[in-house]
């Protein structure tokens, strides 16, 4: 079946995907749709990688009916967002939906194989919990009563057998049938009746006699009703395939599914108290309510004296300098991130002659409310579209509007019933939890604005204006950073964040230049205008203006011409780091000197089984065919409990990043290493690239030696390790002895060095890769290979920083590999300093005592 719907999901726990995904193709009768997990981090275990998961959207995109991603907790549902900015899909739909991942992806995957749409597909996704809170409610009202208690009266009047009683009613055919199955009408029955109606010309709907009939089109009405063993059904079908499709049904019911029929023993009914069923839950702890609204912080207010001040002492520790995440130098007008919607006081009862009136209000702010996001997100780009319109969709919900005039018709004013309507369905996702949960911060975002427009308080969220800014926020989150626009966000300032964070990663992506880690930018702003150095971290508030017509406001950078250098020649090639022949291509376009970085993850992430030789081949020929005559590097599988694969064994480990991971995989399973080396030989004797392989996660001299001795053995003759580990920076001399080059992978050596999960925001300041024991590590690498005319990469996130990748070419890197995107601006610093200044530069950072000194004392030598 072509052009279905493809599944991502998108998990902390590699364990809890796999068991949510094992479970869901276990209910999908036949031919399930492609589901690709996006599970756990690169470099910690528990945690999400925006990478991973834009190459799983790339994935699953090739079923051809769009995506579908599936999320649990808070930075899934960032890491999705920002990866939609990486993701190839071409014209491929992209949805990130707000269904509960256990339950929505069951939904999602037995709807998806029956050849449903994409919206299809989400609906039955998103309604996912109506089964388990309907189930809890009524357990809640009667405690006594599950699933598998006796019918209601006259339930059972009619014949029990099932398909007893068939009629042909006006409506169309029906049928009585009685659920013999022992558990019930639950998640597997649900996917076959689903896969009877796949395909057919029939329109089916079911109750409970002397019920409402409701229609199914996926599980989830069918969950909803709660049914158990011993009920009966009353099915109807119309349409031209409606008898087919009722004969088929009455059979399966009749057959129990193919389930046990008999009563478990001492089952006195699923989930009633005392049984052998399941106990019911205990309920769910209260939503914890709004925080209270704190005021916003005051505009600055103007000032005529032209002082400056600088935010650039030293200092990294948490508390200190500002950090420089995103290069650029530029001043413009400071724009604040609004402060939170002030909460609504109660306020007297309306008189009931102006209920209706103050009813109207609320359609009218809604409605414009509606619309402004709406012509936001014709201006967005995709990932930003697809927020705002979700927003929009909120605004117009009418369900939503009319609990608002229920509470205006009880004396309530407009705002205090937005408040307190849209805030009890907020509370209601909180009580769910999970990836649910998440979706109650779009409807408090709509809110806020709603309430802003009846009381005339300023709009949340990115300023509407058509003038160039800086804008300062307390934090950015990456829903906001996915819509700036580049040509009027001038710069970005915030207090949170980190060099690794999502805003960080995003800025870089639009070439904004940003600062983050700025304490009191936001809440004790200094000034009216404000210099932004990306690359050092300075803030300079009203800047004078000597100092202002200084800068090019816009500064442009020239394309890259394909030769990377210092301004007295020394050549440093400047390459793009790939994960598929997408990237590879539009590295070759900025005019890549090459592949310095090509992750293989692609190919075998995500996959119940290890891609054949031949499939690697032809997924390696599609980078290798980019650069025909220039330098590919392959990093080997990077895999294991930090990116589990299904058919590597690994097991659980408390902290997977210190654990079975890159090249230590093949301990376990040696063939695969041992294929992927024949794939990639194979590969580059078909094309005119100039292949090198390298091992990730080395520690020791004998790894890179048994590496090295496995890829000549099949004809790779230039082998190479990633420098990850201290251990390796401090052997890199005996490295050389038996590989020929090195590339250092700065975000896991900064990590590894600084013993600071790169992924926790509390220690950000210490995962900068400028703190000088990282430098000096890089610095004995580069002498090592210095010594013996070997070559020295870099090939992380700090290559892409145009100051500090002049600092590692002075620390001795022969060459640096990135984004395409970056490729221009660290090519213009290159140029603007000689290899002396680098060395300088690189020594000073090396003596520095912290960041912050390190930064400056590199700025004062390269600027």
């Amino acid at each position: 079946m072509t052009n279905r719907v493809g599944i991502v999901v998108v998990s902390h726990s590699a364990p809890l995907a796999e068991a949510a995904v094992a479970l869901a193709l276990e209910m999908t009768p036949s031919d399930p749709p492609r589901v690709v997990l996006a599970a756990g981090t690169a470099d910690g275990g528990t945690g999400t990688d925006a990478m991973r998961v834009a190459e799983a959207i790339g994935e699953a995109a090739a079923e051809g009916g769009g995506v579908l991603v599936l999320m649990d907790l808070g930075s899934a549902v960032l890491s999705a967002e920002m990866a939609l900015e990486f993701a190839d899909v071409g014209e491929t739909p992209v949805r990130l939906t707000s269904a509960p991942i256990v339950e929505g992806l069951l939904a999602a995957v037995v709807t998806a194989a029956s050849g449903a749409s994409l919206d299809d597909v989400e609906a039955e996704a998103r309604g996912a919990l109506a089964a388990k809170s309907s189930h809890l409610v009524e357990e809640d009202a009667d405690p006594g009563s599950g699933s598998g208690s006796a019918p209601a009266d006259g339930a059972g009047e009619t014949e029990t057998s099932a398909g007893a009683e068939e009629t042909r009613a006006e409506v169309g055919v029906e049928a009585e049938v009685e659920v013999l199955n022992r558990d019930g009408l639950h998640a597997r029955p649900a996917a076959l009746v689903i896969g009877a109606l796949a395909g057919r010309d029939a329109v089916l709907r079911v109750a409970r006699p002397g019920s409402d009939p409701v229609r199914v089109s996926g599980p989830t009405a069918l969950l909803a009703l709660g049914v158990g063993q011993g009920e009966t059904l009353r099915l109807t079908a119309e349409g031209a395939d409606a008898r087919a499709l009722l004969d088929e049904l009455v059979a399966l019911f009749a057959d129990g599914f193919g389930e046990p029929t008999d009563p478990a023993p001492g089952d006195a009914g699923i989930g009633d108290p005392g049984s052998g069923g399941a106990a019911t839950p205990d309920p769910a702890p209260p939503a914890a309510p709004d925080a209270p609204a704190t005021a916003a912080p005051p505009q600055p207010a103007g000032r005529t004296d032209g002082r400056t001040t600088s935010r650039t002492a030293g200092g990294s520790a948490p508390g200190g300098a500002p950090i420089g995440v995103s290069a650029g130098r530029v001043a413009g007008r400071v724009v604040l991130m609004p402060g939170p919607v002030a909460e609504p006081p109660e306020g007297p009862a309306i008189a009931d002659a102006d209920r209706e009136r103050e009813a109207a209000r609320v359609a009218e702010a809604a409605d414009a409310v509606a619309a402004a996001l709406r012509k936001r997100a014709e201006r967005a780009g995709e990932e930003g579209r697809a927020i705002l319109e979700a927003g929009a969709a909120i605004a117009a919900d009418e369900d939503l509007r009319e609990a608002a005039r229920e509470r205006i018709r009880s004396g309530s004013p407009a705002a205090r019933a937005v408040w307190d309507a849209f805030g009890a369905a907020a509370e209601a996702l909180r009580a769910v939890g999970g990836r649910t949960a998440e979706r109650a911060a779009d409807i408090s975002d709509v809110r806020a604005r709603i309430v802003a427009a009846l009381t005339g308080q300023q709009q949340p969220g990115l300023p509407d204006t058509d003038d160039p800014y800086v804008l300062v926020a307390h934090d950015l989150a990456p829903a906001d950073t996915a819509v700036l626009d580049p040509e009027l966000c001038l710069a970005l300032v915030t207090e949170e964040g980190g060099p690794t964070s999502h805003t960080a990663i995003l800025a870089r992506g639009h070439g904004i230049p940003a600062v983050v880690a700025a304490r009191g930018a936001w809440s004790d702003p200094q000034g009216d205008t404000l210099l932004v150095d990306g690359s050092t971290g300075e803030l300079v508030w009203d800047p004078s203006p000597e100092l202002t017509a200084s800068l090019a406001e816009r500064a442009e950078i020239a394309p890259f011409d394909g030769e990377g250098r210092t301004s007295d020649g020394h050549r440093v090639p400047l390459l793009a780091n790939v994960g598929k022949a997408a990237d590879a291509e539009e590295g070759a376009r900025a005019n890549a000197e090459g592949v310095g970085l090509f992750r293989t993850e692609f190919c075998f992430l995500g996959r119940t089984e290890e891609p054949s030789v031949d499939e690697q081949i032809a997924a390696y020929r599609g980078v290798f065919a980019a650069f025909p005559g220039k330098r590919v590097v392959v990093r080997t599988l990077d895999a294991g409990s930090d990116k589990p694969l299904a058919f590597v064994p690994t097991g659980e480990e408390e902290n997977p990043a210190l654990g079975v991971r890159g090249l230590r995989t093949s301990w376990i399973v040696p063939e695969l290493l041992d294929r992927q080396l024949e794939a990639i030989a194979a590969a580059a004797a078909q094309e005119r690239a100039e292949v090198a392989v390298m091992a990730p996660m080395v520690a020791t001299v004998a790894e890179a030696a048994d590496f090295a001795e496995r890829a000549r053995a099949r004809g790779l003759e230039r082998v190479g390790v990633m420098i990850e580990t201290p251990s390796a920076a401090l052997l890199a001399d005996r490295l050389f002895e038996v590989i020929d080059f090195v590339s250092l992978g700065t975000n896991d050596l900064t990590q590894y060095t600084m013993a600071a999960d790169r992924l926790l925001g509390s220690l950000a300041a210490l995962g900068d890769p400028w703190q000088p024991a990282v430098i000096e590590l890089i610095a004995r690498a580069g002498a090592a290979g210095a010594a013996v005319g070997g070559s020295v990469g870099v090939c992380g996130e700090a290559a892409a920083d145009p100051l500090l990748a002049a600092v590692l070419v002075g620390a001795g890197a022969t060459s640096l590999s990135m984004s395409a995107r970056a490729i221009p601006a660290v090519a213009a610093q290159l140029r603007a300093v000689s290899l002396e200044q680098c060395r300088e530069a690189a020594s000073a950072v090396i003596e520095a005592r912290d960041t912050g000194a390190a930064r400056a004392a590199a700025s004062a030598i390269l600027r």
